[in-house]
This record gives structure tokens, sequence and C-alpha cells, in this order.
């Protein structure tokens, strides 16, 4: 049985509903042309909706005289910029299916995602040409490249934008992503024009956001949650984002006050980073506009979300979501004596379950694997029907492949990844126990827990972890420590002290990765 919903679900929309990016951009254009959209805090740049509906027909018009056609994939390999934004709004604006590539993306990796893409044509920035080219090399067709910096207002001409762009519809395929591919090659995900704008309507409904809200943008425009909760949730409630080119500690709250942004859009990662550096009201700012900070994309450990929220007096809203899903499938809800420390929150737009390994829907509180429904769900993996069949049911439920249990309430509580599971002599132990023990030592910025092969147990623990800057700690040290807060079966059995963790891009810990590195690590120092 499905946990009943304890936000009002929106029930399926009529198709006269909009349901299309193109839709959503024309009706913000036509109700508010000069509310703001868009800021660029490094060049001061702004752009209203109407210039947003302007720029899109020109670059649809523009596209299509270039032999694009509606549906063709055009692939964006550029940073954070006005540019990219209106780029990345206007090729699915124009009915073309967008395609942002990360930029931490190995070589090989970067050729195999133009060449199983089908791009047509790749906007490039200038610092990314040379990569690119290099990928190109080893792509068997033509792809048009165009080169454009990701922070000038210059555009594509098109000589005509008044004729009528080609017809659109919520099932047309709106953004391709890849899946940072961990192990393996990555994975294409297609999602529909109505699966984009259901992602963005969960954002604004769960959060109550309006046109007053302004969201602080820092994370990379090629990543799911950059796309969906900053870029096109502000299309659905008619809020602005504040996109800076790149995170950084030391200049985001200077931008939070200057900009006077309602909310922030952040990662674990970025929250450890500024628990580090001082408070706005230690450097003479006011960020008393802020209404809460929203966390996704990775677990936040409960030690780091009590410090932010003692240090910051901001109240934390822990959110999941994923690829599969356009970014969100569980908030915490908006009033803070509702929400639970350790949990990503309930269910909102998207039914959610459990269920075992021979599909049973569980109880409440039984551990198993996360499944969800909904209007944001992908419509598949493309070119790849054997994973599409695997992860979808016939009935319409994706196999997250995140392991975790529903309480009463129906919090969700995420135990790990079913390929990162720790299984030591039968019992299975979720690395995520292990990293929050670990972050709660005053010494270490970061852990990740990863499972080894093991002659006796099958496998052992070993955790990575990274100091935090002018700190020091012994393997012993931080063996006693575990012992105590964890016991002998689930203290690791190794540590190692590494510089960085490796992750994706949205800061979620890549564990596989991590086992890959430290095995090229081992084989490079034998002799």
């Amino acid at each position: 049985m499905v946990p009943r919903q304890p936000f009002p679900s929106p029930a399926r929309e009529p198709a006269t509903v909009q349901r299309t990016i193109r839709d959503h951009v024309d009706r913000q254009a036509a109700e508010r042309p000069d509310a703001t959209y868009l800021i660029a805090p490094e060049s001061g740049r702004s752009m209203s909706f109407g210039m947003l509906q302007r720029a899109s027909r020109r670059l649809a018009h523009s596209l299509l005289a270039r032999g694009i056609e509606p549906g063709d994939k055009v692939a964006l390999l550029m940073p954070n910029g006005y540019q990219t934004c209106r780029l990345f709004v206007g090729v699915m604006y124009g009915g073309f299916c967008v395609t942002p590539i990360n930029l931490l993306a190995q070589a090989s990796q970067l050729a195999y995602v133009l060449e199983h893409c089908d791009a047509r044509l790749v906007f490039v920035s200038p610092d990314q040409l040379g990569r690119l080219n290099e990928a190109l090399a080893a792509v068997s067709r033509p792809i048009e490249v165009v080169v454009c910096h990701p922070d000038v207002e210059e555009f594509i001409e098109a000589a005509d934008t008044a004729a009528d762009l080609p017809p659109l519809s919520e099932d047309s395929a709106a953004l391709l992503m890849y899946t940072s591919g961990t192990t393996g090659k990555p994975k294409g995900v297609v999602l529909s024009h109505r699966a984009v704008i259901a992602g963005g309507e969960y954002v604004s409904r769960a959060h109550q956001l309006t046109e007053t809200d302004r969201v602080m943008a820092v994370l990379p425009l090629y990543h799911i949650n950059a796309q969906i909760v900053t870029a096109t949730a502000p299309l659905v409630h008619g809020g602005s984002l504040v996109m800076p080119q790149r995170f950084s500690a030391s200049t985001f709250w200077e931008t939070v006050a200057a900009q006077r942004c309602t909310w922030i859009n952040v990662v674990p990662t970025i929250i450890a980073y500024l628990l580090n550096g001082a408070t706005p009201k230690e450097r003479g700012l006011d960020t008393s506009a802020v209404r809460f900070c929203r966390s996704a994309s990775a677990p936040l450990a409960p030690s780091h979300h009590r410090a932010f929220e003692d240090k910051f007096g901001i109240g934390i809203i822990e959110t999941m979501g994923l690829t599969e899903t356009a970014a969100p499938c569980f908030t915490n809800p908006l009033d803070p004596a509702r929400r639970k420390i350790g949990s990503p929150g309930q269910a909102y737009g998207n039914a959610a379950k459990i269920i075992d390994a021979a599909g049973k829907t569980l109880p409440p509180c039984q551990p198993g694997e996360i499944m969800i429904r909904g209007d944001n769900v992908m419509q598949c993996y493309y070119k790849n029907p054997e994973e599409t069949a695997k992860n979808l049911t016939a009935d319409g439920w994706l196999h997250t492949g995140d392991l975790g249990y529903l309480d009463e309430d129906g919090f969700v509580f995420v135990t790990g990844r079913l390929k990162e599971l720790i299984i030591k002599g039968g019992e299975n132990i979720a690395p995520r126990e292990i990293d929050e023990a670990l972050l709660k030592h005053p010494a270490l910025l970061e852990a990740a827990a990863v499972g080894i092969p093991d002659d006796n147990y099958g496998q052992e623990i070993m955790a990575c972890v990274v100091l935090k800057p002018d700190q020091t700690c012994s393997e012993a040290e931080l063996r006693t420590y575990c012992e105590a807060a964890l016991g002998n079966y689930k203290t690791p059995r190794q540590f190692r002290f590494v510089l960085e963790l490796p992750k994706g891009p949205s800061g979620k810990v890549q564990r596989l990765k991590l086992l890959e590195l430290l095995a090229a690590t081992t084989q490079r120092d034998s002799p």
C-alpha cells in the first residue's frame, strides 16, 4: 500500500493547462514582461521574462534556419552564465532537446556522450573548445560547433522571428541528461516537457514560492538540480534566480545580501565549506531576507544540519531528487516544526513506496528499495531499452536503486545505494551510518565509507576522510572514536586520508569511483 500523501498532490492536469517550457515562458512574458528572471552578479546583467521570450524565439528560428529540426539534440558544453542559462531555456522553448554536458567529464566520457546523444549542434565556451575538438575527433559523424562566451549579451541572429514555431507537446523530449556513470557508460535520461515542468511545479508548491522569491543559484547548469530547481521553477512561480559563474565560499554571503535572495539552493558539500567561514553578521551583511536553505542531491549529515542552523540561524529544508525524477521527489515541510533531521522528507507531487527483493510493497519502517511514480519520472533511458525495462515497471514505477524506509508519517530515511551497500559477514551496513558518525569528529571535513574485499567477512569497511584546514588526526584516534560511536563491528578496518573525495556535479560522493581511484593509487605505489 502506498503511504498517504502528506502534502496535496496535484491531480493530472487537463491538456489545456501549460505543461511545456514554451507555455510558461510565454505566460510570464505576457503577464509580467519587465519582471526579472535572471541576474548575473559578476557582470551585473539582468534578464526579464520578456527578454527571455524574445531571445528564445530568436534562437529557435536560428536553429531552424541552420537545418536543426524539432526534437533534434542540441548540446551545451559551457559553465554557468547569462548566455548559458538563456541557451538552456531557449533550446527547449524552440522544441529541441537540450543536452547539457558535465564539464568534469573525462575525455572518453565526453566523446561517448557526444556520439551517443546524436547531437546535431553543440554550443561551447572558448575555454572548453580544446577539449571539445579532442572529443569530436573520436565521434563518427559531423557535429556543428558554435563558440560563445557564457556571460555576454550577443546572440545568434535570425532573419524572421514573427513566424510561428513548430507545435510543441508536453510529451516532447525537453532534456537529455547523462548520469554520472560511476560504473560502466553513462546512461542518457530522457525527460519530457511534462516531467520538467512537473519538477518545477513540485519545487514551487512545496516551498510556497511566489513572484517575490529570488534564489541564490550556485550549482552548475549541467546538473539536474540547477536545471529544475533554480532555472525551471521560477518559470512556474514567476520568481527570479541569481546565478554566479561558480560557487565561492568567500563571496557567497555577499552576493546573497546584495541581491536580497529569499532562499538558497545548495548541496551538503557547500554547507560544509560555509560552516568553516564567518557568518554574514560577522561580516556586517544583512541576509534577513533569506527564508530558508534548501539542501539536495546528496544526504546531509545531521551534525552538519544542526551546525548550520545554529551558526547561521537559517533553517534547512532537506530534500531528495534524482535525474530520473526531474530532480525533486521528496521534501521536508516548510514548517520547521514538522521537519525531521536525517530525512529528505515526504513524497510531494509524486507517489513513493518501499519494496523488497521480490517486489512486494513493505509496511512503514521496514527497509527496502525506494520506488517513485509520477509526472516527473523520465520517459526512458535513451537508446537503452534493456535498462529502461529493468528500471521502469509497466505501471510507471521507477526503481531508484536507493535503499531506505518510510516511517509512520511518510518520511523517507535513506540508508544507501543497492550497489554501495556493505555486506560484512552477511550483515547489511549502510555506508551513510559510518559517514555520519565520522563527520561528528571535529577534525574531519568530509568522510565516505566503502566496502573492500575481505577473506573472512566477504567485505570489510574502509573510510576515506578529508581533514579540515589546520587540523590533524591519527588513524588510531579515529579508530578509538569510531569504536565508541559505532561499536567494534562497524568500525572501519582501514582509514585513508585523502585531499578530496570524488564527486559528481551535484556534490554527491561517488563511492565506487573512490574505490577505482584507490585501486589505481595502490597499483602505482606497488614496487
